[in-house]
């Protein structure tokens, strides 16, 4: 377990981050951790949570926050390590050793680095201390005055690090090293004068004193455009010393008392003027001292008797030279069999230049390519990246992509159709990397080869060291490409690459190679699956147009269930040619099937399976779990933290596996943490292992609930948790750390589509209990955008809670469903369900979730003409949640209560009970509510006839709502504001509002 303040604030334990939650649970743990083992005081913590006048229940978040926070490291284990969250009195102090915080490491390294004789030792250990540092300080966290402090006090002893690590490196001569440390925190700070002093005698140092003086005529320029202020007595002091080319002592400039200005044409603020200086000519052209020598810069050694390039890399001259045309050492025509390793008649290893094989001799093939493809369609967008990739110096074209996707056949096809461009012999290879045969040797590809370019088979060298080196010689000047198919990793590419500048390698893997493209500067070409267009028209090319015209949209629907995989497409045409009075619908029913599909993908010796099964079982027992339990997933997409929990392993694990699987092309990473499997390769996976589905379903299921809890608990802190969790529920290993109210909308939002696959496979496995739950968890996004098509799935959930026979499922759901079939303009039906609610809700002993019923109930009643059964139902609603000690819940019976009561023309008590709502406080995550709250007090404020005030509010009411993305709470407030005061600006923002709502 791990405490880091340096950076975002958070509890690091081996299965990943904590869910901390909201910014001001943050903050409570800063404040307990920079005072670790230290008692502080509840007065103390609110300063750190609130920057104003705190609300009136802080306390009473504050033992929230603090309740949860020990829940979370109990849930941690965090006994284990001796921490503990305890309360002394009016006070908290969190117990832990020291060495669990990141900060205090963070000093002790400092301490240990000043405390080292040798320069080496110290410099490792300051760079240890910095790679603590993972972002700004205390970052997450509500910047409270306190934290504030604190922040900038971390900073602070972070920037003394860097400077005292240049210094490090100065010691040991590596200027360059001091300046670029240097600079990254002057970019930064730019007016930090000491900062910029230390760069400056950096850069001196490393002989780049023209950088030095613009370093200090930018940051001149800062101090008097921004502050006024010429710069102080070091910054000047080493400016006059770089220019006089003076000697700079190990820890700056040399302190003299000699008073050191900043010259007069400086300080003018002339541009351009000439200073006198060391090297620089006066009036009348002569130097006013000698020239310094930057660092580290030598004279020019006399070329007499010292050795040139040729002393290294052999004479350039003609002497002794036999070369022939292309420059290459002929065998002597004596010993034309001679081994190229000894001299006739001597065991002795020779010494002269090695002599290469005739290339003259008998007629072998220079063109080893196969057959162009039958059938080959579209690709053109691949094929044309292919050559700009190909106009390089001695390039590497690399193109990857899962098993049957059209590899070979994309490598194939562009080398047809440029084989002009290469008229010294085009070569082809299968490495087999992917083969139940087995990895083709090096050998036996060169032997291949080396004939392809006149080299008798008697010649070829035996070992495959010597091979390559003769194919690399034989390269060197010919315009060649040479293709290797299915290669499995980087090392046996290298041994076949041609050293000619001319030539062009062209690789195709279903790995990724990233050796390959970090060594020799490959250029990769990821191909993906057909569209559905070039997939209908691979099986014109190969079934015949007349067929795919007859049924254009079964040729359609079979493309998309091969999932444009060429290879399945090709299976598929196979299948149909030889069954001319079958249709293309017939065969498309049984590809629809998910649980026979790939069978019916196999025919003779070309099966996706097979072709699947080559590369899968090259995967290490880890990964290979993982990539099966991925085939049992409900959703269209997956992170690291649900790839962990359908594996029941720790997400570090999983992201490492899904690296593994993504190099190998079994899946695919759409977005950084973000990846998805092919249709096909899904079905695979899911075969591999079918046992395990529950479990996994159940694992994801139970990561979904999870996670929701925790998104819900960071979007809406304060109110109490929708249900208890599931019988038998499995806790993931790790839950994803929401750091605010954006990121926890964000991912409600972009999971929504495979939530609902989850509830789709929660039903059907008879997974009600969790199925209800995760739709329910949903509810921050269904407030935020009500308009948004939730009755179908809440429908759903409705079933769900009916199916398990549970009041207290069943109220909740008919709860949020009346309330946003109200929302959508359907009072009579919202009505109906949420009469049937409070009932339930008293049944289950739910009397919060009976609150939050009355008040949907008094809503709808009030929109119907009820106002007095919509005030009795808000004041009871108030009731409960004041004996339950509900703020969260009494701020929303008030905010409602206040609406209705501005509705019956009560405005003064309006304003009371909404102001009433505004003192317990609201948090900023809390916009949407504190916007309504504010729209209601501008409109009493309207209807007593304060009109300036009631703007004032609506008009802030409607810029609150704007910020945080609350389109509804603004159409509200600038529709009040255009009834008294139609200005432009109200109306083009209502409009804009409005219309943001209708694209959604």
């Amino acid at each position: 377990m791990e405490f880091r303040l340096l950076g975002t604030v958070s509890v690091d334990t081996l299965v990943g981050p904590l869910p901390l939650g909201p910014a001001k649970r943050r903050s409570l743990l800063a404040a307990l951790l920079l005072s670790l083992n230290t008692p502080v005081s509840v007065a103390r913590l609110t300063d750190c949570l609130w920057d104003d006048a705190p609300p009136l229940h802080a306390r009473s978040v504050i033992q929230g926050h603090v309740s949860r926070l020990r829940a979370l490291l109990a849930g941690a284990d965090a006994a284990d390590y001796g921490v503990e969250l305890a309360t002394l009195g009016d006070a908290y102090t969190l117990r832990a050793p020291e060495t669990l915080l990141d900060a205090q490491r963070f000093e002790e390294l400092l301490a240990l680095a000043r405390e080292q004789q040798d320069a080496h030792d110290a410099v490792l250990m300051l760079k240890d201390a910095l790679s603590l540092w993972q972002g700004p300080a205390l970052a997450g966290a509500f910047p409270g005055p306190p934290l504030q402090a604190a922040a900038h006090a971390l900073e602070e002893s972070r920037l003394a690090a860097v400077e005292q690590l240049a210094r490090g490196y100065t010691t040991l001569g590596e200027h360059d090293r001091a300046a670029a440390v240097l600079r990254a925190e002057a970019v930064v700070h730019p007016m930090r004068e000491p900062l910029a002093a230390s760069l400056m005698t950096a850069l001196y140092r490393a002989g780049r004193q023209s950088e030095a003086l613009d370093w200090f005529h930018r940051t001149r320029r800062l101090l008097v455009d921004e502050l006024g202020v010429e710069p102080g007595r070091e910054l000047a002091q080493v400016y006059t010393l770089i220019l006089r080319g003076d000697p700079l002592g190990q820890d700056g400039p040399d302190a003299s008392p000699d008073a050191v200005s900043v010259p007069p044409q400086e300080r003018s603020g002339g541009r351009g003027a000439p200073v006198p200086g060391a090297g620089e000519q006066g009036a009348g052209g002569q130097t006013a001292g000698p020239a310094p020598v930057p660092y580290g810069a030598h004279p020019a050694a006399s070329s007499s008797g010292t050795a040139g390039a040729s002393g290294v890399f052999g004479s350039s001259g003609a002497s002794g030279s036999s070369g022939g045309a292309d420059g290459l050492a002929q065998v002597p025509p004596s010993a034309p069999d001679t081994p190229l390793h000894e001299a006739p008649g001597s065991t002795a290893v020779r010494t002269d230049p090695v002599a290469l094989p005739p290339v003259a001799g008998p007629s072998y093939p220079t063109d080893l390519l196969p057959r162009a493809p039958r059938g080959f369609h579209g690709r053109e967008a691949e094929l044309a990246a292919l050559t700009r990739a190909a106009a390089g110096e001695a390039p590497v074209c690399l193109v990857t992509g899962l098993p049957g996707v059209g590899k070979t056949a994309l490598a194939v096809q562009w080398a047809h159709r440029n084989a002009d461009l290469f008229p010294d012999g085009r070569l082809f290879a299968d490495l087999r990397g992917f083969s139940d045969a087995g990895e083709s040797a090096l050998t036996e590809v060169l032997r291949e080869f080396l004939p392809a370019l006149g080299v008798p088979p008697r010649r070829v060298p035996e070992s495959a060291s010597a091979a390559a080196a003769l194919f690399r010689s034989l390269t060197h000047r010919r315009r060649l490409l040479v293709v290797l198919d299915n290669a499995r990793d980087s090392a046996t590419v290298r041994a076949l690459l041609p050293s000619g500048a001319g030539c062009v390698t062209l690789v195709t893997s279903r790995h990724r190679l990233d050796g390959l493209v970090a060594s020799e500067g490959a250029g990769a070409l990821p191909l993906d699956s057909l569209e559905p267009g070039d997939g209908t028209a691979l099986l014109a090319a190969v079934l015949g147009a007349d067929r795919v015209l007859a049924e254009p949209g079964a040729a359609r629907r079979l493309a998309e269930l091969c999932g444009g995989l060429p290879l399945a497409l090709r299976v598929t045409a196979a299948r149909l040619a030889g069954r001319p009075r079958r249709t293309l619908a017939d065969l498309a029913d049984e590809l629809a099937d998910e649980q026979n599909r790939l069978t019916y993908l196999d025919v003779d010796d070309a099966s996706v399976v097979a072709a699947l099964r080559l590369t899968v079982q090259q995967l290490p027992p880890d990964v290979l779990r993982q990539f099966s339990r991925l085939g049992h997933h409900p959703g269209s997409h997956f992170d690291p933290f649900t790839a962990a929990a359908l594996a029941d392993t720790a997400p570090p694990v999983a992201a490492a596996a899904l690296e593994r699987l993504a190099a190998a092309h079994l899946v695919t990473e759409t977005a950084p943490g973000r990846w998805e499997l092919h249709d096909l390769v899904r079905l695979y996976a899911r075969t591999l292992d079918p046992e395990s589905g529950r479990e996994a379903l159940t694992g994801v299921l139970d990561h979904y609930i999870a996670t929701a809890l925790a998104a819900t608990d960071t979007a809406q802190p304060g109110g109490e948790p929708c249900f208890t969790l599931p019988d038998g529920f499995h806790r993931p290993a790790a839950v994803r750390d929401f750091t605010d109210r954006a990121s926890a909308m964000a991912w409600l939002a972009g999971e929504r589509e495979d939530l609902a696959l989850a509830v789709g496979a929660a039903r059907a496995a008879g997974l009600d209990d969790r199925a209800w739950r995760i739709i329910l968890l949903q509810w921050p996004q269904v407030v935020w955008r009500v308009r948004d098509n939730w009755v179908p799935l809440l429908k759903v959930a409705l079933e769900c809670a009916r199916a398990e026979r549970d009041p207290y499922a069943e109220s909740r759901v008919l709860t949020l469903l009346g309330w946003v079939l109200s929302e959508e303009g359907r009072p009579a039906e919202a009505l109906a369900l949420l009469e049937l609610s409070p009932p339930l809700a008293r049944q289950a002993g739910d009397r919060l979730g009976e609150a939050t019923a009355l008040v949907n109930l008094a809503v709808v009643e009030a929109e119907q003409g009820d106002l007095a059964a919509g005030l009795e139902n808000c004041a009871r609603a108030i009731e409960l949640a004041r004996e339950e000690d509900d703020a969260h819940t009494e701020m929303l019976a008030l905010q409602h209560l206040a609406r209705i009561q501005l509705t019956a023309n009560q405005p003064r008590e309006a304003l009371r009970s909404a102001r009433t709502a505004l003192d317990l406080g609201p948090e900023h995550e809390e916009a949407a509510r504190r916007a309504l709250l504010l729209t209601v007090c501008g409109e009493a404020h309207l209807a007593l006839g304060a009109e300036d005030e009631g703007v004032l509010l609506l008009d802030r009411a409607a810029a609150e709502a704007e910020r945080a993305g609350y389109d509804e709470g603004a159409v509200q407030a600038l529709a009040a504001l255009l009834r008294v005061t139609p200005g432009a600006d109200y109306r083009t923002r209502h409009e804009d509002a409005v219309r943001r709502i209708a694209a959604g």
